[in-house]
């Protein structure tokens, strides 16, 4: 079983992540989808838990050794994030979508430093707009961007495309081809629904219509 296979197999496992083709959810944009994913419910988990974080770990290990801190993305990335930096022992920060109302104003709690490269940790990445919105903050306060890790990502173009205009780059745990293929063998869904899914994945703000 390959890692990307163990992971969605572990998101299914806890329904951190549901698929319902014939009844679909709403999102908060609007748009319909079959699928709807919340990785928040792994963390109630333990084992499951600490599965992803060695998967999460191993892949920053890999992939973006430079990196001198990591910075979740609230609210979602923040647990993460902060799981990874610790066994990792590497320094960690978190983005929130606006300056802080009160106090100090934050935008970026935790200690950084100019020119430090800083490795984005999210959970999910869609269309990558609130992703991007968090890069962009952190380049304003003077940091180097190594990329950005999710646990899951749903592959859009929208997104690769974006992410590559921002010069960003992205792993994840596991993806949304690799999750269809494993709902089909384990009977979660029907082999016949998985071009309908597909097509989802390809146009998601005019599937359903």
């Amino acid at each position: 079983m390959t890692n990307e296979k163990a992971v969605a197999e572990k998101l299914l496992q806890v329904e951190a992540i549901k698929l319902n083709p014939q009844n679909p959810f709403t999102w908060a944009s609007g748009w319909k989808s079959p699928i709807y994913c919340d990785n928040r419910k792994v963390l109630s988990f333990p084992y499951i838990r600490d599965f992803v974080k060695s998967e999460l770990c191993n892949v920053i290990f890999e992939h973006f050794p430079e990196a001198e801190a990591l910075a979740g993305v609230a609210t979602a990335g923040i647990p993460w994030g902060a799981l990874a930096a610790d066994q990792l022992k590497l320094p960690f920060m978190y983005v929130r979508p606006k300056p802080k109302e009160h106090g100090l104003g934050n935008q970026i709690e935790g200690a950084y430093t100019e020119g430090q490269r800083v490795l984005v940790i999210e959970d999910l990445i869609s269309t990558g707009k609130s992703s991007l919105q968090v890069v962009d903050v952190l380049r304003q306060a003077g940091v180097q961007i190594e990329g950005m890790v999710s646990i899951f990502n749903y592959g859009f173009d929208k997104a690769v495309q974006a992410f590559a205009a921002a010069g960003v780059r992205t792993r994840s745990l596991t993806n949304y081809p690799t999750l269809i293929e494993l709902a089909i063998e384990k009977g979660l869904i029907e082999a016949g629904v998985k071009e309908t899914l597909m097509e989802w994945s390809k146009a998601p703000e005019v599937w359903g219509e």
